[in-house]
């Protein structure tokens, strides 16, 4: 295991590529779904719409595309992590077969929005949970939360929030994610952008030695505003969200930050339709995979 560990981490912090967001889950998965042509009077039931979710996503992961080449690692829905793809573990499947790093969403969704900023539920049976991605081999955690405006007190509490659960994440033996997504509609964004970054600069100086993080940031409006952050030495890799980006935008805006690589969700499965030949499948996320690599080299 430790071996293993090891491999993807040397993988995540020195391999070109980016890394898949495949982690939809609760109130995001209905409007996923209708993306991909599935409707919500195709299924009654919670449990019958998450299936149809994961078909979707092993679709993906299975495609010919699909490979180390150009993905890094991918980001899995709990559910997902505990699911399997032609009887083999998901985390599994993408490691050995695929030369890709599995991560986990283990946030629990967003509190109210209160000074600007939207906090991290509490994250029940964490511990437990961050035991079991362990033992499935997962690599890392991601965890979101949200900035609205340029409110100091609000960053400050995000970032500190953050922090301290990605304490918990290293202790586990894995490797967080932190997520401190800037809404692109602010209308103070780069204010909001600047105060965020002081403030993990200022949080990565106070990590342990043995304690490493990566960082996944909206793209900033000031290309190379987070260049020193990708620098820092507790820092693996710094990726970048679309946030509601278009996918040409998107890749316009991440290809003027050379330290940052993508981790988008909504460009990955942009055009893919579940009535789709196979061939076409594989053509339109075969296109979408290269479009989102060259903008992370």
């Amino acid at each position: 295991m430790f071996d293993m560990f090891q491999d993807m981490r040397t993988r995540i912090m020195t391999d070109a590529g980016f890394i898949a967001a495949l982690d939809q889950s609760g109130g995001s998965t209905p409007k996923a779904l209708a993306l991909y042509g599935i409707t919500e009077d195709a299924y009654s039931s919670e449990a019958e719409m998450f299936a149809l979710m994961h078909q979707m996503r092993a679709r993906i992961i299975m495609a010919r595309d699909f490979t180390a080449e150009k993905i890094l690692g991918a980001i899995l829905f709990e559910r997902t992590m505990r699911d399997t793809i032609n009887g083999t573990p998901v985390s599994e499947l993408l490691w050995r077969d695929k030369g890709v790093v599995p991560f986990l969403k283990i946030d629990k969704g967003l509190e109210e929005t209160r000074d600007d900023v939207q906090l991290l539920k509490p994250i029940s049976g964490l511990t437990a949970l961050l035991s079991d991605a362990r033992a499935f081999g997962v690599f890392g955690t991601k965890e979101r939360s949200v900035i609205h405006a340029a409110n100091a007190g609000g960053i400050e509490a995000v970032v500190a929030q953050q922090f301290d659960l990605a304490a918990e994440v290293c202790a586990a033996g894995l490797v967080p994610i932190i997520e401190p997504e800037v809404n692109i509609h602010a209308d103070t964004k780069s204010e909001a952008e600047t105060l965020l970054r002081d403030a993990i600069a200022r949080h990565l100086d106070q990590l342990a030695v043995g304690q490493e993080v990566m960082l996944k940031l909206t793209i900033s409006n000031e290309a190379g505003l987070y260049d020193g952050l990708a620098d820092h030495p507790r820092v693996l890799r710094v990726v970048a969200l679309s946030g509601g980006y278009s996918t040409d935008d998107a890749c316009a805006r991440l290809s003027q930050n050379p330290k940052m690589i993508a981790s988008f969700s909504r460009a990955l499965t942009e055009g893919l339709n579940v009535a789709q030949s196979d061939a076409e499948f594989n053509a339109a996320l075969g296109a979408n995979i290269d479009k989102i690599y060259r903008a992370s080299l």
